[in-house]
């Protein structure tokens, strides 16, 4: 069976280290189990890294510690992204204080991700950006890119019919 395509924002890496946020937390790390047992290949962007980077310690080190522990591809900066960031922006999808949050988006469409991974309900997943971002990339030529939060993604394989 092919594995899926993820794209993780930062808001799913920050979360492995979140205890204000026990829930999201937990299922960051069952998530992040599945990873591990590599049920999913795993694509993280520069802007990942950057907002990562910029994380203080000694949340920094543990975040650092956690992508050691996976397999994922690096994605490269790419004009296509660029542009694509930018006709979300120009759409009035999201405003310009938010285009890193444009590039999460274009990054998993340009690299043919099957779905974006977020916990960022204010700028990512909501219906007014999936909505937008369906529009945008039927005018562009690109597939719809799903959002998901992880809870979603980890509750989808099993079959509670016993």
């Amino acid at each position: 069976m092919k594995k899926l395509k993820i794209y993780l924002d930062t808001s799913i890496v920050s979360h492995l280290d979140a205890p204000e946020r026990a829930d999201w937390q937990d299922d960051t790390h069952r998530l992040w189990s599945a990873i591990q047992a590599e049920e999913y290949e795993v694509f993280l962007s520069p802007v990942v890294m950057a907002e990562i980077d910029g994380c203080t310690e000694p949340k920094l080190s543990r975040l650092l510690n956690y992508l050691q522990k996976i397999q994922y591809t690096e994605l490269k900066k790419t004009g296509e992204v660029t542009e694509l960031a930018k006709k979300y922006l120009e759409a009035g999808i999201l405003g310009k204080k938010s285009f890193d949050d444009c590039q999460h988006i274009a990054y998993a469409c340009v690299y043919n991700c099957d779905m974006l991974v977020s916990w960022n309900f204010k700028h990512l997943v909501n219906i007014k950006t999936i909505s937008g971002v369906k529009g945008v990339n039927a005018l562009a030529g690109y597939r719809e890119m799903p959002i998901y939060t992880p809870t979603i993604l980890i509750s989808g394989g099993a079959d509670d019919d016993s």
